[in-house]
């Protein structure tokens, strides 16, 4: 790999992980919307965002994903899987919540490694035990200070990390894969924009026609262009991951949580007391032990692009 090829495939990275990682600035911003709303759109503008670039690359393949009835079953359960994700993501961060899902991005690659081992029975790194250990001691610390389990962290972190067990096994593109899970996702999104849940902007019973009406056009805007926002920065990593080695990956991937946990501290101001950053530390110092197990020598080579190992980079919230 040259230096070239290098210094773009770290630029399509870092810009995927940054959009991931100021992603609740836009969710927040669409606060005055039900998230099962928002989810709707999200889900019913990325088939159509994504459908629109693959058909217009006259790529139909994607839309007989049912002729393999275990490919097409697993890509059920990965766009039902990814949409909980979704909906858990865009509720959790309208709802004060922006450092939890943090948390919940920060062990999701330390639940992906320990699923590689029940089913793939892939090895694990010494470090990486530890990391695993230090990050369950985190979540027991968290429990045991607020008085209750974290169940949005672990919720958006196991998902993921099924979707991902989910998509190892699926022989298609990122683009494509995303059009099939949005396309069997459709049905449930296009029931939430046609179900009122009494929020400021509600949907009566003229569903989401009366949302053109009644939204403010900036608004209307922004989640026309959920499909957009959501489909765009896994182009970027799709490109990037084809060139980066594992190990740089696995670095810059903690660049999405980092930014959320600062948003939600910072421009948030969600509550978050001093003493839950002992918790805190030890997810942050399983992170670093994660990362540092990722330049240990193994059977990948050094510039063997993602494998499970990295399975949690198939695709963001």
């Amino acid at each position: 790999m040259n230096k070239s090829s290098f210094g773009k495939g770290v630029i399509f990275a870092v810009t995927a992980y940054l959009i991931w990682g100021i992603l609740p600035i836009y969710w927040k911003t669409l606060s005055a919307i039900n998230s099962m709303h928002i989810l709707g759109f999200r889900i019913v503008f990325s088939l159509l965002f994504v459908g629109g670039i693959l058909i217009t690359r006259k790529n139909t393949s994607w839309l007989r994903f049912y002729e393999d009835k275990k490919k097409g079953i697993l890509l059920v359960l990965a766009g039902l899987t990814i949409s909980f994700n979704w909906g858990l993501y865009i509720w959790a961060v309208n709802s004060a919540h922006t450092i939890e899902t943090s948390l919940g991005y920060y062990i999701n690659p330390l639940i992906s490694i320990v699923l590689g081992l029940l089913f793939f029975k892939e090895k694990l790194k010494f470090l990486q035990i530890i990391a695993f250990a230090l990050a369950s001691i985190g979540v027991l610390t968290l429990t045991f200070l607020t008085g209750s389990l974290p169940w949005i962290s672990l919720c958006l972190a196991f998902s993921f990390a099924f979707y991902g067990l989910l998509k190892k096994t699926i022989n298609l593109s990122a683009l494509e894969t995303l059009g099939v899970e949005t396309l069997v996702a459709c049905p449930l999104g296009l029931l939430l924009l046609f179900s009122s849940f009494g929020e400021r902007w509600s949907f009566p019973d003229t569903g989401v026609f009366s949302l053109v009406i009644t939204l403010p056009l900036h608004i209307l805007v922004l989640l026309i262009l959920c499909g957009a926002a959501t489909s765009f920065p896994l182009f970027l990593f799709a490109k990037g991951a084809k060139i980066l080695p594992l190990s740089t990956l696995g670095f810059i991937q903690f660049l999405s949580p980092t930014l959320s946990f600062l948003t939600g501290y910072f421009i948030f101001h969600e509550h978050f007391p001093i003493h839950n950053f002992i918790a805190f530390g030890f997810i942050w110092a399983a992170a670093i032990l994660y990362i540092i197990s990722l330049f240990q020598k193994s059977a990948l080579s050094p510039l063997a692009p993602c494998s499970w190992g990295s399975a949690s980079f198939k695709q963001k919230r």
